[in-house]
């Protein structure tokens, strides 16, 4: 059975010119990675896109979530797709109506999920919960890694576990945006399953070392589920 409780190390925060060496260190205590594609216009930042993903097919068999912070998943959808990812994560603020991104990914054998920032309300995407695997929670503003967590968004991941409860869903939450052990610890016990994390593992002195500790609260949890 797989396990509930997952570890996301985030690539954002990695040395990109090692990113294979990168990967390497932390893969053990990993369940998948998870990568931000920014495109400069959902975001500012431009970050890592199709290419990036392709070459990190080639060194890893986890599975790739591309995190789609852009203005047109549809479009891009299938691009990531034929690179490689496993699954693609997009956000109700570029695509209010998600349906056709869910059918392209469906239709390309891929993992969809959907996410939302602080400042939406959970109410704007509960109409789609029973379509998706993954409901990712910005409990920071999306754009750049090392920001603070965010602790009002805890009633927010709180009151999502209660309607996936409610509802009989096998939805995965995930938060994303200033994890590290603490806020990780509060993230879960709100009802969060998956805790994506980049500076908290890629810019610590021994990455690996932090992902095992994350991978450790996360494998108590699971235990204690």
């Amino acid at each position: 059975m797989a396990a509930r409780y997952k570890l996301a190390p985030s690539i954002l925060s990695a040395d990109f010119a090692r990113l294979g060496e990168e990967v390497a260190r932390v893969e053990k205590y990993a369940d998948l990675l998870h990568i931000d594609a920014m495109d400069g216009h959902f975001v500012p930042p431009i970050t890592i896109g199709p290419v990036v993903v392709k070459a990190l097919r080639a060194v890893t068999s986890l599975p790739l979530e591309c995190h789609l912070m852009v203005t047109d998943p549809l479009g891009q959808t299938a691009q990531f797709a034929e690179a490689g990812a496993t699954s693609v994560v997009a956000h109700i603020e570029a695509t209010p109506d998600p349906e056709p991104v869910i059918e392209r990914a469906r239709s390309l054998g891929l993992g969809v999920g959907i996410s939302l920032n602080p400042p939406t309300p959970l109410d704007a995407i509960l109409p789609f919960l029973e379509r998706v695997d993954v409901l990712n929670v910005m409990t920071v503003n999306p754009g750049w890694a090392g920001q603070r967590f965010i602790p009002e968004m805890l009633p927010k991941i709180e009151a999502a576990r209660a309607e996936i409860d409610r509802r009989g869903l096998d939805v995965a939450i995930a938060v994303d945006g200033g994890i590290d052990l603490d806020t990780g610890r509060d993230a879960l016990d709100a009802g969060a399953t998956v805790l994506g994390a980049a500076s908290a593992i890629f810019s610590r002195p021994d990455p690996a070392e932090a992902a095992r500790a994350l991978k450790e609260l996360l494998s108590e949890r699971e235990a204690n589920a």
